[in-house]
């Protein structure tokens, strides 16, 4: 049964996914300048338009919520309800023209994910994840796969820059069992994963915005994640994420991660 709770929020986040798409597409390969952040990191002024207007939107619907984003940090985060964007996941991608970037939007409750939304601008295609229903991919029920061996997995990653060295050599070996790896997907990953299209993400050193709105659209297909001690993805934890198709999978993953840290 839909959580009421939840439910009354889903109009106003796909609107929050509308217009950063809208802003997109009015930038997407056009010239534009890109910055470089403090860590290193690119960013454009798509992303900071796409914040700016959630933050707006979220102030005016939504004034006791908090708001924590990529660009513009935190607001309020001790709030039971929190928005956490990032207004384009996948910025490198954006700015030299590939598709694959996407627009992140979770909604927590108590720190706990319950909501999320991965959104593909550039390839018309969306994802809506809520707490304890089935995720919606463009308004159709989707389901990940049933692979339930390593050996016959496909292992995503974005790229082997996000691993530092301990965590490239568990990488490395998970590589080795499974079918195949593949590197460049960012959160599109997760979203095939949902549809059945791969089996295993395997990442590490994200931020808050990069993995909180995966959760309810995994789960919700019937797929797992966690970090890579299997504890479940809240607004406190470290940066690493497993992303598996089933809980058989899932369980198996993790006892291998364990054997080779």
């Amino acid at each position: 049964m839909p959580n009421p709770a939840v439910s009354e929020f889903v109009d106003f986040a796909t609107g929050l996914a509308d217009e950063a798409r809208r802003i997109t597409q009015r930038y997407f390969r056009q010239p534009q300048e890109i910055s470089s952040k403090s860590d290193g990191t690119p960013v454009t002024i798509a992303d900071l338009e796409i914040e700016q207007k959630a933050r707006s939107m979220i102030a005016a619907h939504y004034p006791g919520h908090g708001v924590y984003g990529e660009e513009e940090g935190e607001d309020n985060t001790d709030s039971e309800w929190l928005w956490v964007i990032d207004p384009i996941d996948g910025t490198k991608s954006f700015a030299t023209g590939k598709r694959t970037f996407g627009c992140l939007i979770a909604l927590l409750k108590d720190r706990k994910p319950v909501l999320g939304i991965i959104d593909m601008p550039s390839l018309d295609e969306r994802w809506l994840g809520i707490k304890d229903q089935p995720t919606l991919y463009n308004g159709q029920t989707c389901h990940s796969a049933k692979t339930h061996f390593l050996e016959d997995a496909t292992l995503n990653a974005t790229t082997p820059d996000m691993f530092n060295s301990e965590e490239w050599a568990v990488f490395s070996r998970v590589s080795e069992l499974v079918q195949f790896r593949q590197f460049g997907a960012d959160c599109y990953a997760y979203g095939l994963l949902a549809c059945g299209f791969t089996d295993l993400v395997l990442e590490a050193g994200l931020g808050r915005f990069d993995y909180l709105a995966l959760v309810p659209v995994v789960e919700g297909a019937g797929g797992c994640i966690s970090d890579w001690q299997g504890y479940p993805l809240t607004f406190d934890s470290a940066g690493q994420a497993l992303a598996s198709a089933n809980k058989d999978l899932h369980a198996r993953a993790l006892a291998f991660i364990d054997s080779v840290q």
